[in-house]
């Protein structure tokens, strides 16, 4: 949204990497024990099944539709002289450092409902990236949420819980997403779906009580903190389990998931991160080196076999 040209290196096709495989793209809307169904109402037969579904989000089919998205959004903040962003999770605060940095004359106000900032981390993490956020005037506003249906989006004002006016010429909300698992509870698997929406697994990543269903990312009830890196770990996990068991394989051989202590960084523009590890907080260019300068595309893309340099056609 910051820099559209980078969203190009980002935005990859799935064709792209899954090579050996058949890609549907459609929404599933029902599951049974030997299929999947879809929108389009393809019946899709299955020995194993893979439920990734992560948080619910509105990504288009095509990736031309989804980099107009963002090329859309850079415009917006192009012309903005006020930016307000409601949300101090990693995508609030993120977003927030990269327009204060390349545009520092904009006015960018974050309001988060939370005492503090990055909640799902250690105080101290949250203390230096208030503290880096202020030293780039971005007007940090907690323990308020921001009323819509009490503020006028055409006249560009927004009124906080507190009864604050706050004028932005855009608005980006980023309060985090529901997982995407209400499709879920009008299958067989409804028993398997705890109370936040989350699917209950196994130490290998099976859904419990089922041998040939696995679930991983954001939309297992694991108890750990859901990032990009942990859910690549579970994909792992679930693959060489998979290859086991088709392979005819002892189930005591399976591969098994533990959550561990985590690691977290949190960019804060080009340069800058706060990152928390096991031990320590550590902030500035140090973890910036890590992830901000590349945000970890370039490695993400090596994985799935890409030119890390490269923009896909």
């Amino acid at each position: 949204m910051v820099e559209p040209s980078f969203a190009a290196r980002s935005v990859i096709y799935h064709k792209d990497y899954l090579t050996n495989g058949r890609l549907l793209v459609s929404k599933v809307i029902n599951i049974s024990k030997s299929e999947v169904l879809t929108e389009e109402g393809h019946q899709v037969a299955y020995d194993y099944l893979v439920i990734a579904t992560g948080h619910n989000d509105t990504f288009p089919k095509t990736r031309t539709e989804r980099l107009k998205e963002y090329y859309a959004e850079n415009e917006k903040i192009e012309a903005a002289s006020s930016v307000l962003i409601v949300g101090g999770g990693p995508t609030g605060v993120e977003l927030s450092a990269e327009i204060a940095v390349d545009y520092p004359d904009k006015r960018v106000v974050l309001v988060h409902d939370g005492s503090r900032l990055l909640e799902f981390i250690g105080p101290k993490a949250a203390d230096k990236t208030l503290e880096w956020l202020k030293s780039k005037n971005v007007e940090v506003k907690l323990r308020q949420s921001v009323e819509l249906n009490n503020s006028s989006r055409g006249s560009k004002t927004y009124v906080t819980s507190s009864g604050e006016v706050i004028k932005a010429d855009c608005l980006f909300m980023c309060t985090g997403k529901p997982l995407a698992s209400a499709w879920l509870k009008e299958s067989f698997l409804n028993n398997s779906i705890d109370d936040f929406g989350r699917l209950k697994v196994d130490e290998n990543l099976r859904v419990k009580g089922y041998k040939n269903i696995f679930a991983i990312g954001d939309i297992t009830d694991v108890k750990e903190i859901k990032q990009g890196y942990l859910a690549q770990k579970h994909a792992l996990i679930a693959a060489k389990n998979l290859k086991l068991l088709m392979a005819r394989g002892k189930e005591s051989k399976m591969a098994g998931h533990k959550p561990r202590s985590i690691k977290v960084f949190v960019s804060l523009g080009r340069h800058d991160a706060v990152a928390q590890f096991p031990l320590t907080t550590i902030s500035g260019l140090v973890p910036g080196l890590i992830k901000s300068k590349d945000l970890f595309v370039g490695k993400v893309r090596k994985q799935l076999g890409l030119d890390p340099r490269l923009v896909d056609s």
